[in-house]
C-alpha cells in the first residue's frame, strides 16, 4: 500500500538548498541579459547557474511508486493520500516530493516520488507507518467496498551529480511534468551523464525547459548500470514538443551529441532507448 519517506529536516519542503534557486537567478537577471547578445557566453552562464544549483549533492534516497487501482477506484485512492496517508507519511519522517497521473490514463496509474535520508530509514518509516492506528483505520474503511490497488511498482533511486536542487512549488499555470528513462549502450552510462552534466542539461534551460530531478537507479535495482531517469516541467505538452524541436536542431547540441558518440564509438542509447512519459499533478501534489 501506500509507502512513506523521510523528511530532509529544517529545510522542509526546499530539497537539498540553501538558498532559492528564485534568489539566484534574480541575482543573475542583469548577467543574463547581457549575455544574450552571445548564444555561446548566454549558455556558459546557464551551465554555470545550474552547476551551482547542483553544487551540493543530494544524497538522500528516492522511491518512485507507481500504483494500478483496482477498477473504478483511482479517486477513491486520490481521497485516501489527499485525506489520510500524505499527513501520515510527513508523521513519520517521510518527504510527498510529487504526485502524478499520466495525461493519458487507460491503467489508472498514480505515480508518486519520497524522499527519505537513507534505505534503513526508509524501512523504519515504513514500520512505523504501517503501525499507525490512523493509517489501519483509513485503511479499512476505504476498502470496505474492496481494495483500492491492484499492482504496485517501485524504484530506489539515487539523485546524479548533476540533478539540480528543486523548489516544492505550484505553478501557475499549473505546469506539465515529462518523465524520461534512458538505456545506455553497454558500460556508456558515464558517458551520458557527462553529457547531460556538461552540455544536455543547460542547453534544455536554453530552449524553455525546467530541469526538476535526475536520478540513477540504486544498486539493487533492476539494470542500475544503463540507466538514467530523470523530470522535466513544461508550460504544456505543445510547449514540450515545440522545446525538444529547436534543442534538436541547436548547434550547440548537434556538435556535444556529435562528439560523445565518437568518443563512445557510436550512440550512447541502445535503439528505443529514450522513452517519455507525459503526467499532470494531482490537486493534493506538493510540486505542480
Amino acid at each position: 500500500m501506500e509507502s512513506p519517506r523521510k523528511s530532509p529536516g529544517p529545510t522542509g519542503s526546499k530539497l537539498q538548498s540553501n538558498f532559492s534557486p528564485r534568489h539566484l537567478a534574480g541575482s543573475i537577471a542583469p548577467c543574463i541579459l547581457g549575455a544574450m547578445k552571445s548564444p555561446t557566453l548566454l549558455l556558459a552562464l546557464m551551465l554555470t547557474t545550474l552547476t551551482a544549483f547542483a553544487a551540493e549533492k543530494d544524497t538522500r534516497t528516492f522511491e518512485m511508486r507507481t500504483y494500478y487501482a483496482a477498477p473504478g477506484k483511482l479517486d477513491a485512492l486520490h481521497a485516501r493520500f489527499r485525506d489520510h496517508t500524505m499527513r501520515l507519511f510527513e508523521k513519520h519522517g517521510v518527504t510527498n516530493v510529487g504526485y502524478w497521473v499520466p495525461i493519458e490514463n487507460p491503467d489508472d496509474r498514480l505515480v508518486y516520488v519520497l524522499a527519505y535520508p537513507s534505505r534503513e530509514a526508509r524501512e523504519s518509516a515504513w514500520k512505523a507507518f504501517f503501525a499507525d492506528p490512523d493509517w489501519k483505520a483509513a485503511k479499512a474503511a476505504s476498502e470496505a467496498g474492496g481494495k483500492l490497488v491492484a499492482k504496485v511498482e517501485q524504484l530506489f533511486l539515487s539523485a546524479t551529480d548533476f540533478s539540480p536542487a528543486v523548489e516544492l512549488t505550484k505553478a501557475a499555470p499549473e505546469r506539465v511534468f515529462e518523465m524520461r528513462t534512458y538505456t545506455t549502450t553497454t558500460g556508456h552510462l558515464p558517458d551520458l551523464h557527462a553529457r547531460f552534466r556538461d552540455h544536455t542539461v543547460a542547453l534544455f534551460a536554453k530552449h524553455g525547459m525546467t530541469n526538476l530531478w535526475y536520478w540513477q537507479l540504486q544498486p539493487d535495482q533492476p539494470a542500475p548500470a544503463d540507466t538514467l531517469l530523470y523530470f522535466l516541467a513544461h508550460a504544456s505538452v505543445d510547449a514540450a514538443k515545440a522545446s525538444f524541436g529547436t534543442f534538436r536542431t541547436d548547434p550547440a547540441w548537434v556538435a556535444a551529441r556529435t562528439a560523445s558518440e565518437e568518443k563512445a564509438g557510436g550512440s550512447l542509447t541502445v535503439k528505443d532507448g529514450v522513452k517519455s512519459v507525459f503526467l499532470k499533478p494531482t490537486d493534493y501534489s506538493p510540486i505542480r
